[in-house]
């Protein structure tokens, strides 16, 4: 369609427009040339009375001109300008004549068109022998005097109501081949792209599917070799369609078999994975309390190295143990991130502080750099993020220095871990994010780390919505920075309690429910190691028999989560509760890592802490728990 309207109807727009400009111009010239005509008639007409200044034939020569058609207005001006002779309206939208000139002047209007003409005196030819003689002053030549003016308004309503006719004619001529150009192309799109359109509509069909579809016999020529290629084609794609399909169907089948399969093996694994954590967690749970109460007795030189040798080989086992938990429950979802402000400097003096044993043993600078910025994030997540960082840069600094400096960037804080180290390659940096990827250990030596630490950050800065980047050169170092929210700070009183010193637990009266012997042996020695009136039994009953025996009230409930029988832990505390007050502090104890045992724990708002239990989180907890320690 537009193929056949718009050229025809470009050329008609084209051609109609040159031809009625031509029209118009004619018209206008042919207007103008008659007023100039009345005007040139009327001043020749006007010589003599000018000259003789008769003003009664002046007027009837200008009451005269107004019998001409389209005339509305004459006036006859003499050389200095005096009106002498006056008939009809003259257009006030037109400037009036100021003089008499030689020249001759044309003046328009919207409605109507003047004509100035200056009336000049006749040369006469006298055959006397003297006309070549000009007179005049000093033998020169005298221009001809100029005796008037006349003035002539011929009003364009006319001309104007020609030019419409012209204009409504052009109109019509361009609705008449635009009507012609559309009827050739409804024309042609019949003829032509009929055939093409049901062509397009079988194609179309096929593709969604329909391999039925057929195109109809339709032109001749290249038209029916297309229409036959699209059916040759349609029953090509029907025939392998369903050789497609039944391979599909086959596919499925043995993917669905083997889905099943996987899923099952997948199944088994996770159970043997969870029971194997649990029972490698219950021994490494009663080492790390033993380790930890036999640290607090004097020893001898040797016995003490000892000692702390055995604490850092169960450390090294508890830190892999808690970064795959990390990993487990950030992988889970489970981790819910409590945002609020805080200030960054305790943060940053906490971690230096943590950091500077392993940086001096390196003999490694390590500063960070004083801020008194508050930002929004989760405090104790977030001191994971920047603890690991900085624990990176030491550990892979060979020499030189480790910094941490804060940048403010509009409304957000912009917090870089600095280092001078081996830095890492470009076609690495994303690859440092995985687990267990560590490009400089291939020996996986265990005082490197666990490969871990750079995937939680990953993703507890995803968890947070922190923005995190890194920028590394081989040889020149590496920055890894964090950009968090800025906060505004809070009133003092309201964060004396990140201050607050811990509690003294002598005298506190603990009930402790385990099923593990060698668990509950170790955590009731501990606890008595710190003061505490423990009552330790392996299930309910037993734990209310001893309390009901000596008469005490538990003002601390610790419980195992998986118990033997049908009880959990969340049963053991919420039964104590109703026995002894539903205001007892209880901790949740256990080495299951699933996401289940975690959302009972916060649904029933109880603190859960996972094996192995290190002394001080436990004692640290135990401190900031309302009402067990006074």
């Amino acid at each position: 369609m537009l193929a056949a309207v718009l050229p025809m109807l470009v050329l008609a727009i084209v051609l109609t427009a040159f031809y009625t400009r031509t029209r118009i111009n004619d018209h206008e010239d042919a207007y103008r040339a008659r007023g100039q005509a009345f005007g040139r008639q009327l001043a020749a007409a006007s010589e003599y009375a000018l000259f003789s200044g008769n003003r009664e034939t002046l007027q009837r020569l200008s009451a005269s001109m107004l019998a001409e058609e389209d005339l509305t207005g004459v006036l006859i001006l003499a050389h200095n300008g005096e009106i002498l002779a006056r008939s009809g309206n003259l257009d006030t939208a037109l400037p009036p004549p100021r003089g008499a000139t030689t020249d001759e002047e044309v003046l328009s209007s919207r409605q109507t068109l003047r004509i100035i003409e200056p009336v000049l005196p006749s040369s006469v030819e006298l055959d006397d022998g003297l006309s070549g003689i000009a007179v005049g002053v000093g033998g020169e030549a005298r221009a001809p005097a100029v005796l008037g003016a006349v003035v002539v308004d011929i009003s364009r309503a006319r001309l104007d109501a020609r030019l419409n006719e012209l204009l409504l004619t052009s109109g019509l001529s361009i609705v008449l081949v635009l009507i012609g150009s559309l009827v050739l192309a409804n024309y042609m799109s019949r003829s032509v792209t009929g055939p093409i359109r049901q062509v397009a509509t079988a194609v179309e069909r096929i593709g969604r599917g329909q391999f039925s579809a057929r195109v109809p016999p339709v032109g001749g020529g290249t038209l029916r070799t297309l229409a036959d290629g699209v059916n040759e084609m349609a029953t090509q794609l029907a025939s392998a369609h369903e050789d497609m399909s039944r391979q599909i169907t086959e596919a499925t089948a043995e993917l669905r078999e083997r889905k099943e399969q996987a899923e099952r093996a997948t199944l088994s694994k996770s159970r043997f994975l969870a029971a194997a954590s649990h029972d490698l967690r219950q021994p490494m749970h009663a080492l790390g309390l033993f380790i930890a109460e036999l640290a607090q007795h004097q020893h001898p030189p040797q016995i003490r190295q000892l000692v702390e040798r055995i604490a850092a080989s169960a450390g090294a086992m508890e830190n892999l143990l808690d970064s795959l938990l990390d990993i487990s429950r950030l992988d889970a979802d489970v981790v819910k991130p409590n945002v609020r402000p805080f200030a960054l400097q305790p943060l940053l003096d906490r971690i230096a502080a943590e950091e500077r044993p392993g940086a001096d043993a390196r003999d490694l600078e390590l500063k960070a750099r004083p801020t008194d910025a508050w930002i929004s994030s989760d405090p104790v997540l977030f001191e994971r993020i920047l603890g690991n960082l900085v624990s990176n840069a030491v550990r892979y600094t060979r020499k030189g220095r480790v910094f941490v400096v804060c940048r403010r960037r509009g409304n957000r804080l912009r917090i870089e871990v600095r280092d001078n180290g081996i830095g890492i390659p470009p076609e690495s940096q994303e690859l440092i994010f995985q687990e267990f990827v560590q490009l400089h250990n291939p020996e996986r030596a265990r005082d490197k780390g666990l490969g871990l630490g750079l995937p939680i950050v990953r993703r507890l800065t995803n968890l947070l919505g922190h923005r995190l980047t890194l920028r590394s050169r081989p040889g020149k170092g590496s920055v890894f920075a964090v950009e968090v929210p800025i906060a505004a700070p809070m009133p003092e009183v309201e964060r004396l309690e990140d201050r607050r010193p811990p509690g003294d637990l002598g005298g506190l009266s603990v009930a402790l429910v385990d099923d593990d012997p060698l668990a509950r042996t170790s955590m009731q020695s501990l606890l008595s190691s710190w003061g505490c009136n423990v009552i330790a039994a392996g299930d309910l009953d037993a734990l209310t028999d001893s309390l009901r025996r000596e008469r005490k009230q538990p003002e601390l409930i610790i419980s195992d989560f998986r118990l033997d029988g049908t009880r959990n832990g969340v049963d053991v505390i919420r039964s104590l509760r109703a026995l002894h007050g539903s205001d007892i502090p209880a901790v949740l104890v256990t080495g299951d890592t699933g996401e289940d045992t975690l959302r009972l724990a916060q649904q029933q708002g109880l603190p859960l802490l996972h094996k192995p239990v290190r002394p001080a989180r436990l004692r640290a907890l135990l401190n900031r728990l309302p009402g067990a320690v006074e």
